[in-house]
């Protein structure tokens, strides 16, 4: 069978039309040229030219084993700029192995359990300000709550140095976001143009960090610190030299931009599908109140299948590459389509219902179901979210009740430059929780409402 040398086929409409429509409506846009199309097709966007758009899951798998030096990642990453060249996410190849290799050990084991607690009691410190009986958008609670799980866990930022970068790290986040996806305001006109205002808030995040860095290099207790910041000023390169202070506040940027909007997002996400579902919020407080989990943890997975809040995961080809019978010519840019995998009734009967039971008995396919990425370049923080959203969640349902209202409208998709989050902002309205209730359960009985269908 001979290889076509080109690219999928695909809309014929001009490139600024199908820019606006993956901008404004991408979900349903895309989910159109699939049915016509099929699970692989070309799109036109502007600032990236051609792109692959790919949700076989066969094919996916094909992309994340690819060899690391055929497809890339990092190379031409609009989060290059933003984040740093060192970044974990803007590097490829040797390189970005061996970052990855320095910042895998404190996502793992238990050193996670040790920032458990941390991010309880932020939670509880947060939602315990929430307004009752009064409806509200919860995203900026969440955002207030992941940042500083973030600035506790990863930066192991406390007094000063915690208030300075809850003041200076927003507007580079919000600035950042922005700028990711605008290479073409990328230029330096002064202080106040668009770039010139992000480079200000950048400088000052880094100024912070650089006082963090050289704090923990001074610091005779570092060995027995669990902060991610601890761990990569004792780290070595291969050849036995230490991360440069650059590198360090590379990586823990990237690992804010990674587990920050994305993770309040989805626990945005969450409220939005309880207060719509208040049946399954019922069972998930009952099961709480029993000290279980297992729905807890299926509904994690069907948020993130249902409303993944990064789209694409991305690769470039540094040669010709096959494809699904496809020749695709270097420098082709690939995505990797979560929101058509996810919403397939092949891989996922009714896709459109938010239905956590069907994670209640098997994990996701590693290829089907894909919020973090997969292959070398799979999230290195996806363990550490799903605890962190799981606390942040049991800690919820513990302290309030989500005023249900199953008729309610779905909250649109709305798209922050990196994140897709409710457009309303994950609105609800709240009632206290008496502070025995959580405890006052028959743990049979509460265990048995919990997994009832």
């Amino acid at each position: 069978m001979s290889v076509a040398a080109t690219y999928p086929p695909g809309p014929r409409t001009p490139r600024t039309l199908q820019t606006v429509a993956a901008l404004t409506r991408q979900r349903p846009h895309l989910e159109r040229l699939r049915r016509r199309y099929g699970n692989l097709f070309s799109v036109e966007i502007h600032a990236i030219g051609t792109m692959v758009i790919v949700a076989d899951p066969a094919l996916v798998k094909q992309v994340f084993t690819a060899s690391p030096t055929v497809l890339h990642a990092g190379t031409g990453s609009p989060l290059g700029t933003v984040l740093g060249r060192h970044s974990l996410l803007a590097t490829d190849e040797e390189y970005h192995l061996e970052q990855r290799k320095l910042l895998l050990p404190p996502f793992h084991g238990k050193r996670m359990q040790a920032y458990e607690q941390l991010i309880a009691d932020f939670a509880a410190d947060e939602i315990d300000r929430w307004p009752e009986g009064t409806e509200f958008a919860t995203i900026g609670s969440f955002m207030t709550i992941t940042l500083r799980a973030i600035l506790g866990a990863v930066f192991g930022a406390a007094g000063e140095d915690l208030d300075v970068l809850e003041r200076v790290i927003p507007p580079y986040v919000e600035s950042g976001s922005r700028m990711a996806t605008l290479r073409g305001l990328q230029k330096d006109l002064g202080p106040r143009s668009p770039w010139g205002r992000f480079l200000a808030h950048r400088a000052a995040v880094d100024a912070r960090l650089d006082i963090l860095i050289e704090r923990a290099r001074g610091d005779a207790a570092l060995a027995e610190r669990s902060d991610v910041l601890a761990l990569l000023v004792q780290a070595t390169h291969t050849d036995g030299s230490p991360m440069t202070s650059a590198e360090i506040r590379d990586q823990l940027v990237t690992l804010l931009a990674a587990g920050h909007e994305t993770t309040a997002g989805t626990l945005a996400w969450a409220v939005e599908r309880l207060r719509r579902h208040p049946d399954l919020a019922a069972r998930l407080t009952a099961e709480v109140d029993a000290g279980g989990r297992a729905l807890r943890d299926a509904t994690i997975r069907e948020l993130q299948r249902s409303r993944p809040v990064i789209s694409f995961a991305g690769r470039l080809t540094r040669e010709e590459y096959e494809l699904g019978g496809y020749r695709l010519p270097s420098g082709t840019r690939i995505g990797l389509a979560a929101g058509l995998t996810h919403y397939d009734p092949d891989l996922f009967p009714e896709p459109d219902r938010f239905l956590p039971e069907r994670f209640l008995t098997a994990k996701p396919d590693t290829y089907s179901w894909i919020p973090f990425g997969g292959g070398i370049r799979r999230c290195i923080g996806a363990a550490f979210a799903h605890m962190e959203m799981d606390v942040v969640l049991r800690t919820l349902l513990e302290r309030v009740e989500l005023v249900g209202d199953a008729s309610a409208p779905d909250e649109r998709w709305a798209f922050r430059g990196v994140a897709h989050v409710p457009a309303e902002g994950g609105r609800v309205t709240i009632r206290r929780r008496p502070a025995s209730a959580a405890n006052g359960a028959d743990p049979a009985t509460a265990a048995a409402l919990a997994l009832a269908g």
